[in-house]
């Protein structure tokens, strides 16, 4: 977005200063005593518009939704079991790696990520809340953080199958230890 100071003029009428701006075409007509306000709020509008065009990963919470666009892309699917607002391991993992530029550039050229929560104090819909207890009993999830890879296999009855590739847990050493260790799984399998 480009910003251009067009004119500046002592307006005799009023006794002010005043600035004309043109910021992407829009024309902005600044008193001296705003000034400072408006470009505060013009700098902060620019930064929030650059973090909006940041692009972002997917978390799917719908296991049928994620395995749907796992067999579309042909990419395994990276189960997250989490209690995300009440464990410690959790949140750090997150913060260490999954947030990270390094974690998301690998996600989206390898995985299709999958949340599966256990919250104490979040809302869930009844339908997420049974899902996320089957898939837990199905994958023997008895700590948290537990990442499971997993490859949707569709079956002969029509039906989606999850083959097991592996569990992962928190990792020290960053995100480049842990996505080095997520791609020796998946390249064994």
């Amino acid at each position: 977005m480009k910003t251009n100071i067009i004119k500046i003029a002592y307006n005799h009428q009023f006794g002010t200063f005043a600035r004309f701006l043109s910021i992407g075409g829009l024309s902005l007509t600044l008193e001296k005593n705003n000034m400072k306000t408006i470009a505060l709020f013009t700098m902060f509008l620019v930064a929030q518009m650059s973090f909006a065009q940041k692009a972002t990963i997917t978390w799917y919470t719908d296991i049928n939704e994620a395995t749907a666009v796992a067999k579309k892309e042909s990419k395994p699917m990276m189960l997250f079991f989490t209690g995300s607002d009440w464990c410690g391991w959790c949140v750090r993992l997150q913060n260490e790696v999954f947030k990270t530029p390094e974690f998301e550039a690998w996600a989206k050229e390898n995985v299709i990520l999958v949340e599966l929560d256990f919250p104490r104090s979040k809302p869930q819909t009844e339908a997420i809340k049974t899902q996320n207890r089957n898939l837990q009993q199905q994958f023997g999830v008895r700590g948290y953080p537990t990442c499971w890879f997993v490859r949707p296999e569709k079956m002969s009855d029509g039906k989606s199958n999850l083959v097991q590739i592996g569990p992962k847990g928190y990792e020290a050493g960053g995100p480049v230890n842990w996505i080095n260790g997520a791609n020796t799984m998946l390249k064994a399998n």
